[in-house]
């Protein structure tokens, strides 16, 4: 396929699964910060490892900047053990709180404020924050238009024959928001998408809608938002590592073999 033919189908991918299961409610989450929490907590391991200590340092009050930086790290590594690696996880949350308060006096605000080029630096200048990290933070936490790139999409595009074991983390993000792009531009008030949304309704969501999946946010931010989501759906449910189940699949009428 050509580049504008890569192009035209990804957005085809996005229209086919929103049109089939609507939207995803990312990120599900009651704040900026534990988005933020989140992500690093989410980093190999699954979610609901993820939910068991966000649960716990929501218990314990300690689910903000203060929290992170005043609790000892013996603690915050009890706190947070059920998601994996509480050592490493746990010093690296407080690196980040540390950066905040030294660059933005401890304000998310003025952090997210920064152009999305300059704060994805600085993020990925931290220890343990990679692209798909950083990428996490700058889309559900502040809202910037980046696409976020993980091992289901890269896994989806490769069985499409779409992208090699050679394509990079931004190449990829490259190539969906370019693709995407065009659909928020058909767009142009966000209040039009949210309604689109809701009319599609959603049998068995992943998750519930929560103060950050519903905030407000540009058209393209939130396709970007729902795109990701829908991707994470197809990975779980019929992309898997082992084997593929492309039956069912919304996708599966874009296979290669199918065209």
């Amino acid at each position: 396929m050509s580049a504008d033919e890569i192009r035209d189908q990804i957005g085809s991918y996005y229209r086919t699964l929103f049109r089939t299961w609507g939207t995803q409610n990312w990120w599900p989450a009651r704040s900026r910060f534990e988005v933020i929490v989140g992500a690093y907590l989410t980093q190999n391991t699954a979610w609901t490892n993820v939910e068991k200590a966000i649960a716990n340092l929501r218990s314990a009050k300690l689910l903000n900047v203060a929290g992170i930086r005043q609790t000892p790290l013996a603690e915050l590594e009890r706190l947070i053990q059920p998601s994996g690696y509480f050592r490493q996880k746990a010093q690296r949350l407080k690196t980040f709180v540390a950066f905040l308060e030294r660059e933005y006096g401890g304000s998310l605000s003025k952090m997210f404020a920064r152009p999305t080029k300059k704060l994805r630096e600085e993020l990925l200048s931290l220890d343990g924050v990679g692209p798909e990290t950083a990428d996490s933070i700058l889309l559900y936490a502040g809202n910037h238009p980046v696409f976020v790139v993980d091992a289901y999409t890269r896994r989806v595009l490769a069985r499409h024959a779409i992208v090699t074991d050679e394509a990079t983390y931004e190449d990829v993000r490259e190539l969906f928001e370019k693709s995407l792009a065009p659909l928020a531009e058909s767009t142009t008030d966000s209040e039009d998408l949210s309604t689109q949304r809701l009319a599609t309704g959603f049998a068995n969501p992943p998750h519930a809608p929560s103060q950050m999946s519903a905030a407000k946010r540009t058209v393209l931010t939130q396709i970007y938002n729902e795109m990701h989501g829908l991707i994470v759906g197809v990975g779980k449910n019929y992309c898997k590592k082992s084997q593929a189940q492309c039956d069912g699949c919304p996708l599966q009428i874009f296979l290669p073999d199918l065209k």
